[in-house]
């Protein structure tokens, strides 16, 4: 952010973002940071990434290589994840190695943490593999319960199968048994998974219908109901976990992993979908609300004319940036509705747009997909400042009875089109109020001398002259040099 001159006389531009870097804003909803032009951090939308909220049981969101773990009871056991700017969501993606991934255990309360019957989960994640080879390991947790005083060991597994993620669920669910009389249930995707490609993944219970079902990029791929008769009317068995284990994530996998997340209910797809992206990636990368910022009131000077808005940015197709502005002298009342917002296009001639402050709001909207964003590098305002006049030279003070004359040269300023005369009791200070003429600073008009009634006698005045501008009264200019005089009632 700076302010700096070019070549016309008294215009002047305001930078916002670029080498200076982007203040911190008075509201942002949904936007971020990234890489813009020329290496400069530019303002784009916030990815789609999961949030923490009532239903949320855990949220991994690798934002943070020590802790990944952003919300949720749960303690890290081990940590062999890498951070990676390659990632779906955010700055950080966790990157695996096949060397152990990610250990944690759940406290009491937390759905890994408990012993016995549970309602509705979904666990999903977003999957970026380097292979896809078989036998790679994304989520294991093992554990068991007791079943009739012998004890059932319990399996939930998430494996590579020829391309494909396989789920294993053994012993989970309470008096469930499936053809074969086992308590086992085995889902399998459909849908191939591409190496480096980021894909979308859930295992979902719905503990009131009891359907089981896995979404690969937010088309179920697989489905099964967990009822007494394995089919849509039968009485739903539920979740019984017995003694609290830890869960392995990515234990033997090798690619990467990104929001990560347990919630306390069934899978719901978005309430929105563009017509082209229907039946394609549930989770979109960008809300269609899109995102905006507004800065803080920018203080120029009185009476400044803001001339032009231009922007440095980068709008794929479909996507839209939106720019608005507003000015007054003081920002003191201002709201959300006052002043008017104007709408205003980068690189657009402006008029009628003054003050000591001024005031941008910009809004990003994403594609129809929802996964291209505009990118913002910087924001110029250029804008005019109306010169402030320069004082007098010379300034005179005479005392009399009750009274001080002040005079002064004219300012060899053209743009002075008036005075104001300030005067108070301390060097320095123009405090004055007990003048018959009115408080200090008194407006004299365009004249070089002025009486001042009405004071104190025997008590010493300081007094200063500054012009205002023809162009703009509000516009006041520096203060001459102070002189000082002492009323007596001897003098005439």
């Amino acid at each position: 952010m700076c302010a700096c001159g070019v070549a016309e006389l008294f215009a002047k531009e305001y930078v916002l973002g670029g080498k200076g870097g982007w203040p911190v804003f008075q509201q942002q909803e949904n936007i971020t940071t990234g890489k813009g032009r020329y290496g400069y951090d530019c303002i784009q939308l916030a990815s789609n990434s999961f949030v923490f909220d009532e239903y949320t049981d855990l949220l991994i969101d690798f934002e943070d290589a020590q802790m990944p773990i952003s919300n949720g009871d749960y303690t890290i056991n081990r940590n062999n994840f890498q951070l990676t700017n390659q990632t779906k969501n955010e700055k950080a993606a966790g990157l695996s190695r096949n060397m152990g991934g990610l250990s944690i255990s759940g406290q009491p309360g937390s759905f890994f943490g408990s012993e016995g019957l549970m309602g509705s989960f979904s666990i999903e994640f977003w999957l970026c593999p380097s292979i896809a080879e078989n036998g790679e390991i994304v989520l294991n947790w093992e554990s068991s319960r007791n079943e009739d005083g012998r004890l059932a060991f319990q399996v939930i597994s998430g494996t590579f199968d020829k391309g494909h993620l396989r789920w294993e669920l053994n012993n989970i669910f309470d008096l469930y048994v499936n053809e074969a009389g086992r308590n086992e249930v085995k889902l399998k995707g459909s849908s191939k998974i591409i190496p480096d490609v980021w894909s979308y993944h859930v295992l979902s219970f719905d503990c009131e219908t009891g359907i089981l079902e896995y979404i690969v990029n937010g088309i179920t791929e697989d489905l099964t109901y967990i009822t007494t008769t394995r089919s849509e009317g039968g009485d739903v068995s539920l979740v019984y976990l017995g003694t609290p284990s830890e869960l392995a994530i990515c234990s033997e996998y090798t690619g990467k992993i990104d929001d990560f997340r347990i919630l306390r209910r069934p899978y719901t797809p978005p309430d929105f979908q563009s017509a082209e992206n229907a039946g394609r990636v549930g989770h979109t990368q960008y809300l269609p609300s899109g995102g905006r910022f507004v800065t803080k009131p920018i203080m120029v000077s009185t009476g400044s004319v803001l001339n032009k808005l231009e922007a440095e940015m980068n709008v794929p197709t479909q996507t839209e940036v939106c720019y608005y502005v507003r000015s007054g002298e003081n920002f003191y009342g201002w709201n959300e509705e006052y002043p008017e917002w104007k709408p205003v296009e980068s690189g657009e001639e402006l008029t009628g747009i003054t003050g000591l402050y001024f005031q941008v709001a910009v809004e990003l909207m994403p594609d129809g997909n929802g996964e291209q964003t505009p990118a913002i590098t910087t924001i110029k305002l250029d804008f005019t400042e109306l010169p402030e006049p320069l004082p007098p030279f010379i300034v005179k003070a005479v005392a009399g009875n009750g009274s001080v004359t002040v005079s002064w040269n004219y300012s060899v300023d053209d743009t002075a089109g008036g005075y104001y005369l300030y005067y108070g009791t301390r060097p320095g200070e123009y405090l004055g109020r007990i003048a018959i003429e009115g408080e200090s600073p008194i407006n004299v008009g365009n004249t070089s001398s002025f009486t001042v009634t009405g004071l104190e006698n025997g008590k010493i005045y300081y007094f200063a002259v500054a012009a205002w501008s023809a162009l703009d009264m509000r516009v006041v200019g520096n203060l001459s040099k102070e002189v000082f005089a002492r009323p007596l009632a001897r003098l005439k």
